[in-house]
This record gives C-alpha cells, sequence and structure tokens, in this order.
C-alpha cells in the first residue's frame, strides 16, 4: 500500500467513526454542532504521521492487509487532535492548521451568540472538553477495529504507555517553559517524551505488537524510530521560527512569542554573548513580540551559531535511523516504506 493510499483509508476511516457518534452527540443536544464543528475542521489537516508510522510498524513484522488495521492505527489522529487542542490552550496559540485554534473558534461563538460571561474561559473550557472527547474516541475507535482481540490486547499495553508519555512530556513542556537558563539536555528530554515516541516510536511498537512482532524487530524499530522522533521534532523547532506560515499553519516566529525552550533556543543560548543572551531572555515568550522583535531573535540564532547546530543535530539523528535500517531484519516491503517516511519527517520546509 503506498503512502497515499493509506492517507486516504486513513481519512476515511475517521470519518467514518466521527459520522458514527454524531447522531449520538446531536440526540444528546443540538447544542453540540460546534464542537463537531471544530473536531471537523482540525480532523480535514495533518500529515497522518502517526497512523502511517504504525501500518509500517506492522509490515514490519509481517502484519499483511488485515481488515482493521487503517481502523486501529487511525485512532492515533483523535489521540494527535487531543494533544493539539490541549497543546493550543496550553500555548495560548491563535492557529492551528491554518484555521482558528478550537479555543478561539468557541470564544468566537460566545461573541456571535452574545453568551453571558467572558469569551476567553469559555473557548478555554470548550476546547478542553473537546480534547477529552478526543481521547476518549481514540480509545473506543481503536476497540471498535476488526482486528483479533488477541492482537489489540497485545497492542493495549503500548496505547496505554504512549498516552501516559504525552501527558508526561507535555507537562515538563510546560516546566520548561516556565524555568530560566534551560540546557540542551533538558529540551531534548522534552523532545523524547513530548515528541519523538509519541510521534515515531512507540506507533511503530504499537503497530509491530498488533502483529505480534519478537524482540528483535521492536528493538530495531526503537533503533530507528527515536532517533528520526528527536529529528522530526528538531526539524519542527526550526519551521517555528524560521517556516513559512502557510506550510506550518501558524505565524511566524509563534515558538519565540510563545516561550518554548526547545532544543534550538538551548543551543542559541549556549553560544550567546552577554547582550545576545539579554536580548533572547527578554524577548522570548514575548506574546507582542512583532515581526521586527522575531527578526532580531532570528538574526541571534543565525549570527551564534544555534541554527547550525540545530541543523548539524538533525543530519546526526536522521543518519543514525537510517543506519538502523540496514540490513535490519524487517519484512522488506516496510524498509522503503520506512526510508521515505524518514525524509518526509525531516525534510527542510523552511
Amino acid at each position: 500500500m503506498t503512502t497515499r493510499r493509506i492517507r486516504k483509508e486513513v481519512d476515511e476511516a475517521l470519518l467514518a467513526f466521527v459520522d458514527r457518534r454524531r447522531p449520538e452527540l446531536l440526540a444528546i443536544s443540538p447544542d453540540l454542532v460546534p464542537l463537531l464543528d471544530a473536531l471537523d475542521a482540525l480532523l480535514a489537516g495533518g500529515k497522518r504521521l502517526r497512523p502511517q508510522f504504525c501500518y509500517w510498524g506492522w509490515r514490519s513484522a509481517g502484519g499483511g492487509e488485515a481488515p482493521g488495521i487503517v481502523t486501529a492505527a487511525a485512532s492515533l489522529e483523535l489521540l494527535q487532535a487531543s494533544a493539539l487542542i490541549h497543546d493550543d490552550v496550553m500555548d495560548s496559540s491563535d492557529t492551528r492548521r491554518g484555521q482558528p485554534s478550537a479555543h478561539r473558534r468557541f470564544e468566537e461563538l460566545h461573541r456571535r451568540d452574545g453568551l453571558l460571561g467572558a469569551p476567553e474561559p469559555f473557548g478555554l473550557g470548550a476546547a478542553i472538553l473537546l480534547g477529552d472527547l478526543c481521547l476518549s474516541w481514540s480509545g473506543e475507535m481503536y476497540e471498535s477495529s476488526a482486528l483479533d482481540p488477541d492482537r489489540l490486547a497485545r497492542g493495549r499495553a503500548v496505547y496505554d504507555l504512549m498516552r501516559t508519555e504525552v501527558m508526561c512530556g507535555q507537562y515538563l513542556d510546560v516546566l520548561e517553559g516556565a524555568r530560566r537558563g534551560g540546557t540542551v539536555e533538558t529540551a531534548l528530554r522534552v523532545v523524547e517524551y513530548k515528541s519523538a515516541k509519541y510521534t515515531i516510536e512507540r506507533p511503530l511498537h504499537l503497530g509491530a505488537a498488533l502483529a505480534g512482532a519478537p524482540p528483535e524487530v521492536i528493538e530495531t524499530l526503537s533503533a530507528y524510530g527515536r532517533p528520526l522522533g528527536i529529528a522530526f521534532q528538531l526539524r519542527d523547532d526550526v519551521l517555528g521560527v524560521f517556516g513559512d506560515p502557510a506550510e506550518t499553519g501558524k505565524p511566524a516566529g509563534d515558538d519565540l512569542r510563545e516561550g518554548k525552550r526547545t532544543v534550538l533556543v538551548a543551543l542559541t543560548a549556549e553560544r550567546a554573548g552577554p547582550e545576545q543572551a539579554e536580548l533572547l531572555e527578554r524577548h522570548l515568550g514575548d506574546p507582542g513580540l512583532d515581526a521586527e522583535g522575531v527578526d532580531r531573535l532570528r538574526t541571534i540564532i543565525e549570527e551564534t551559531g544555534g541554527l547550525a547546530a540545530c541543523e548539524e543535530m538533525i543530519d546526526r539523528y536522521a543518519a543514525e535511523a537510517a543506519a538502523a535500517l540496514a540490513d535490519a531484519p524487517l519484512a522488506a516491503v516496510a524498509v522503503g516504506a520506512l526510508e521515505e517516511l524518514a525524509v518526509a519527517a525531516t525534510a527542510r520546509r523552511a
């Protein structure tokens, strides 16, 4: 199955699941229409990386075109929707995937309908509840797939671990943002648990577990997935500062306004002179940072060598992932797909 075909089938599985649940929500109240509209808008975008890695983890371990694997893999998009909605709340993000973030949509609903109270708490509360619903539905969609119950039971431990790790990673990210003087080491810890394992390694493990993979396959997928996951997030950090908004779906420099203590920022701080360090600390996390301020911080990141060092790390981790596939004990059909996904996950799009 091609990458394009997997994405199409994941889209179809998501649409089918939400459409099956839609009457249930509308029977509770027609006031839930905006909740479903916000979810539909969010699920319409995305690269579907996690379902693809899950699928190819399955194929790596010898799994065939069994009915239900795409549905089980697609449930990860509902988990991702939950994480994105909550992440945008924590970061006070205005946009997601080129459109208003969920809490901003609900704030606008509050204003449009002239509801009582302040729009902001209403928007935050509604978005948190939508994220919780997505988290609940991710488990339901996984369990409703047509895979054998024994297979689902094997995968459940991985799924549960994945959800635990990403929540812990989110907390560490919030904590890191509230501290001063973060290091590359502490930033990498956030990367590993908020993104690297969650985006690539655990989805691969989930697919492999569903297929009944032996330990050597799991170990190989970790040797590939962990460094690739780190490289993926480091690329995302670079795009958060230097990326094209048309590509990232967020305003240029948004990570700087949000004060994200990324590896890119830590590498810059390590190399900055006193004046550069003072400017970085003063402007990082300023929600009112204008285009000129963003350009000033970008210049510091480039002039200190922080950007070059981050690019070097991306290349090193990507090479480590590629090396893990050489003579790997994986089904041949999966190796080419994993090589292709590695390129897609780390390609420069700035």
